[in-house]
């Protein structure tokens, strides 16, 4: 989240390509500055200060306004930043590319501090191009007044007549899609482009008890009593539980999808030592802490999670249990894929109740 109880990692700045914004690095030596391309807000309140301290590097921050204008910046080369936020998926895909440096693993002592699950990654063998910085998996947020007896998970959700006409889903068709695939007992790596149809008509299906589709406010909407329950990332819907204690998070027993925001450093990038000594400074248990206390993600920090009030740590809507994490798993970029379930989600009607 980007400020806590307020925004979810996709409240960006919108606007064409990526805006600079921060200090700026005029007259500065390339020794003593580093460019980072980040989402809106997702630093620590301190972070970029406490850095200067420590190091004496001059931060000029840009917010990515998407990752389709942060894959063509660095495609066409030119003005690169330094140190650039990417999910798994763009990882994956940049690495195809070619945009992205390997990392000096000498230089990086703190990745001691990672929880084992996350020091290899399947979009990322071995941590060669990126380092994990924030963590999220898909659930089931619900309003508990409302909903006594909560799905166990996306099967019930689907299928329970009680949740009729109460349900926010992603807008993303990727994120919809691979949801509907968990019901037909698929993850989202298994599924093939002849799966699309028969998803599409099994969300058709479900129109009549969709509330809304939701484009990265289905906490709001949960917040706000629009519907009841909501598909959404743990720590978006951790925001708003922690306003309102009638809500509460369910963990899918079929699995969910994992998702994870990484540091990367661009191929070429001009300042590539500056950039190593910011992924190993915030993998520091002080630095890595600011940023979940602003934050409130998941960690991948162990270091900066043990410093962490035990609310944080203990909680079962960021950490869910480790038998039903197991379940879950990245999704692979797929670029064919990605536009077979695009088309079909624009050919879908809209459902038949609106939130307002």
């Amino acid at each position: 989240m980007d400020q806590p109880l307020a925004l979810n990692r996709r409240s960006l700045l919108l606007g064409l390509g990526v805006g600079a914004v921060g200090l700026s690095l005029a007259g500065c030596a390339a020794r003593n500055s580093l460019h980072f391309a980040n989402w809106d807000n997702y630093l620590g309140e301190t972070t970029l200060a406490d850095f200067k301290d420590a190091s004496g590097i001059d931060t000029k921050l840009s917010v990515i306004a998407s990752e389709d204008a942060l894959f063509d910046q660095l495609k066409q080369g030119g003005d690169l930043p330094d140190l650039i936020i990417a999910s798994n998926r763009m990882v994956e895909r940049l690495t195809e590319a070619g945009l992205l440096a390997t990392l000096t693993k000498a230089r990086l002592p703190n990745l001691r501090n990672l929880d084992p699950r996350f020091a290899d990654a399947s979009y990322d063998p071995g941590r060669k191009h990126s380092v994990p910085y924030t963590w999220l998996v898909y659930g089931i947020g619900y309003r508990k007044s409302a909903v006594p007896v909560p799905p166990k998970g996306w099967k019930d959700l689907f299928a329970n007549p009680v949740f009729a006409g109460r349900i926010a889903l992603p807008a993303d068709p990727a994120d919809l899609f691979r949801i509907a695939a968990r019901i037909m007992g698929k993850g989202p790596n298994a599924i093939t482009a002849a799966d699309v149809p028969v998803l599409a008509d099994l969300l058709k299906a479900q129109l009549a008890r969709i509330k809304a589709f939701h484009r990265h406010e289905g906490q709001d909407l949960l917040l706000e009593k629009k519907v009841d329950l909501v598909a959404d990332f743990n720590g978006d819907l951790a925001q708003v539980i922690l306003e309102d204690p009638d809500l509460a998070f369910v963990m899918p027993e079929e699995g969910s999808e994992l998702t994870c925001d990484n540091l990367c450093i661009p191929k070429g990038a001009g300042a590539a030592e500056n950039a190593h000594q910011f992924i190993d400074f915030v993998l520091g248990g002080q630095a890595g802490s600011v940023i979940c206390e602003t934050i409130l993600f998941p960690t991948p920090n162990l270091a900066a999670k043990a410093m962490m009030e035990a609310a944080y740590q203990q909680s079962p809507v960021l950490f869910p249990p480790a038998e039903l994490l197991a379940k879950s798993e990245y999704a692979r970029w797929n670029a064919e894929l990605d536009q077979a379930m695009d088309k079909a989600f624009k050919e879908l009607p809209q459902p038949l109740n609106k939130a307002g």
